[in-house]
């Protein structure tokens, strides 16, 4: 049985949803995005991505009239529709359907085009990644310097990930004049001691939903925060290493560029957050 989708105001079965081959998404990957993790068939960290997606759309010059209210009924009715226990909710805001391919934005009142999903994960706390944790490699970071609007532009994104896998490794972390800047689709950190570091906010990195919640649990567990880049040699250095994402959580690393963190383990830091923040979340789910 197909899911059923969301396509401008319409549920519909995946096979009848259609987009026209002249939407600024797809002749122009003018749209952004947001996964929002389901758990226990509730919604995680909600406000936060309806909060991020607003800022995208503003600092795209998008508009979209959905409120927060309709978002989360549309967000809802798609759970249930579909059965999800665990995964996630995609959405999709696109300029919308010029009538034809144009640099230009199309003309005012054009409609955006508005998509939402469900891809199903079943058993998404319990990742086997998070026992044995995983291993990554740096490549450049050639992205557009706007990292921190949640756009479809993730060609390079993918690619990297495509490495990663060609190397025999699990992701990527992409490094800019010698620091890191993500992971190919996370927040990246490293734990020296008593101390979490990981990059300061700007317009090089993405405002992690996760990461705001992981940091903010940290400090109150007493964990020392440095916000600052660091290098690869640095990373290579410390006891531990993790990345944060909607749907991975806490994930520990235990290897970067071929060179052992720690004992080759997840590390205590990484291992206790990961638990932290799967128990908030779902006491805070909505």
């Amino acid at each position: 049985m197909s899911r059923t989708v969301y396509l401008n105001g319409q549920y519909l079965p995946e096979e009848e949803a259609m987009v026209s081959i002249f939407d600024r998404g797809f002749v122009m990957g003018d749209a952004v995005y947001e996964v929002t993790c389901v758990l226990d068939g509730k919604l995680t960290e909600f406000e936060g991505h309806m909060a991020r997606l607003e800022r995208s759309l503003r600092e795209l010059e998008m508009t979209c009239d959905i409120s927060r209210e309709e978002w989360l009924a549309i967000h809802r009715k798609l759970i249930e529709l579909n059965g999800l226990t665990d995964g996630g909710v995609y959405l999709q805001v696109t300029r919308g359907n010029a009538g034809d391919r144009d640099f230009h934005f199309p003309p005012a009142g054009t409609p955006a085009t508005v998509v939402l999903y469900t891809q199903s994960k079943p058993g998404l706390a319990n990742d086997p990644h998070a026992l044995t944790g995983i291993k990554v490699i740096s490549v450049p970071d050639l992205r557009w310097h706007r990292r921190d609007i949640k756009t479809v532009q993730l060609l390079w994104a993918s690619m990297a990930k495509m490495m990663a896998e060609k190397a025999g490794k699990d992701d990527a972390w992409f490094v800019e004049d010698g620091f890191v800047t993500e992971g190919s689709s996370n927040n990246c950190y490293i734990v020296k001691g008593n101390k979490i570091i990981t990059r300061n906010l700007s317009n090089d990195i993405l405002h992690g939903i996760t990461r705001g919640s992981v940091l903010k649990m940290a400090r109150e567990a007493q964990l020392e925060i440095e916000e600052r880049p660091f290098t690869i040699e640095e990373a290579q250095a410390a006891d531990e290493a993790f990345y944060t994402s909607a749907s991975a959580f806490v994930m520990p690393i235990v290897e970067v560029d071929g060179v052992s963190l720690g004992d080759g383990t997840p590390g205590r830091v990484s291992k206790r957050l990961r638990e932290i923040y799967i128990e908030e979340s779902r006491k805070v789910a909505i």
